[in-house]
């Protein structure tokens, strides 16, 4: 399983590492990804997925303002 947003998309991007000296070294910069099991509104069921935090404060923003939406069609967007 690649270590992807399962909602979002994202990914590891690169950059570089800069030292006092300005001397540059390749680095990974990862998204915060958690494996959580969620609720799908639309389904009543659990689901594992992997999310960014990021995506995780969406959806929780989203069940507070009582909107509807359906996990796997989010998933499904890849």
């Amino acid at each position: 399983m690649p270590r992807q947003c399962q909602m979002t998309g994202k990914k590891a991007m690169t950059g570089c590492n800069v030292s006092h000296s300005k001397r540059a070294t390749k680095r990974r910069f990862e998204p915060n990804l958690q494996e959580k099991r969620l609720l799908n509104p639309a389904t009543g069921k659990t689901m594992k997925v992997r999310l960014s935090t990021t995506a995780l404060k969406t959806l929780n923003k989203w069940q507070k303002e009582g909107r509807q939406y359906d996990l796997r069609k989010l998933i499904a967007k890849e």
